[in-house]
């Protein structure tokens, strides 16, 4: 693949080494480091001049070092006369500041937007935004790819009464009228970030399975609420599948309390990493399939392999 760059960030180095695997590139040599008082320094290893570079860069772990280092990065290709500088962003920083909800509150999400666009970003690839009109905050080129079609192809080859289940979730609408099942809704109200006051379930999931689906869990306090409700509800079994796992806080004590029969989580986000051995939560591929496709947006002979891993399900 001729005039293609890729280039990773330090915040999950193993996906970028396995997005460079299966498109049978070698990933370009960067040094990131940080002087005494804490500045990102970053250098680039090799000519850029002309190419086409794709920076693989997650907002997870240190978030603000993260995007810091990743606008440096772009910054860095840009002015080193690279053709055009694709961000692959799988899981978008400040993306829950997507809205002024109370007075003097920040759009994050929109300044971050902004800041990307500054640096030299020519296109933005990211997953399962969580708010899609963040698309909007752009004057670029955004490309939110979806899980659905590996939520979906997991469902199926992994739960066997999946055609008696319920889908439960804010954000599964999708899923729901993919797999042709009935859908409920978990209502939450908040005292706080990351508290929830209290849940009211809409639909019916008594003697059903029921598949929570959500794009994001950072304290796991709400899928683990929504679980017990769904069992007092008279769910017969309670499944979890996440896309971008944060795992923040007290998460990893609540997740390994809860009564899922399984959580199913990205690897397009690398947090929780003491969880990765542990019974009830699973670190799948099925995110990374869709994570490759990130490139068949640019590159035509990508075509065969979008057509096994389509972007959304035919």
């Amino acid at each position: 693949m001729p005039n293609i760059k890729i280039f990773s960030g330090s915040s999950h180095q193993d996906l970028s080494q396995k997005i460079a695997d299966r498109l049978g590139l070698e990933l370009g040599k960067v040094v990131t480091k940080k002087f005494s008082n804490q500045e990102t320094c970053v250098e680039i290893g090799e000519s850029v001049r002309g190419e086409d570079v794709y920076i693989v860069q997650s907002g997870c772990g240190e978030i603000n070092d993260n995007l810091m280092e990743l606008l440096i990065m772009i910054n860095a290709c840009k002015i080193a006369s690279a053709s055009r500088v694709t961000a692959v962003i799988p899981c978008f920083p400040y993306a829950r500041q997507d809205k002024k909800d109370k007075s003097r509150a920040p759009i994050s999400a929109k300044l971050v937007a902004n800041m990307l666009s500054v640096a030299g970003a020519d296109h933005i690839i990211t997953m399962d935004l969580h708010a899609s009109q963040i698309q909007g905050f752009f004057d670029i080129p955004v490309d939110n790819l979806y899980a659905e079609p590996a939520v979906l192809k997991w469902i199926r080859e992994n739960i066997s009464e999946w055609r008696n289940c319920t889908i439960v979730s804010p954000d599964a609408g999708g899923a729901k009228r993919r797999l042709n099942v009935d859908f409920a809704l978990i209502h939450k109200e908040r005292k706080k970030a990351n508290e929830v006051d209290r849940m009211v379930l809409v639909g019916d999931v008594k003697d059903r399975v029921a598949i929570l689906v959500d794009d994001m869990a950072d304290t796991c306090g709400t899928i683990c609420h929504a679980a017990d409700k769904l069992l007092s509800a008279g769910a017969t079994r309670v499944y979890a599948i996440l896309t971008h796992g944060i795992f923040s806080g007290p998460a990893i004590s609540r997740i390994n309390n809860a009564c899922f029969e399984t959580a199913q989580c990205s690897k397009c986000f690398l947090g929780g990493r003491s969880l990765i051995h542990h019974h009830l939560l699973d670190y799948v591929a099925w995110i990374l399939l869709c994570t490759y496709s990130f490139f068949g947006f640019t590159f035509v002979y990508l075509d065969p392999f979008l057509a096994k891993y389509p972007l959304r399900p035919k």
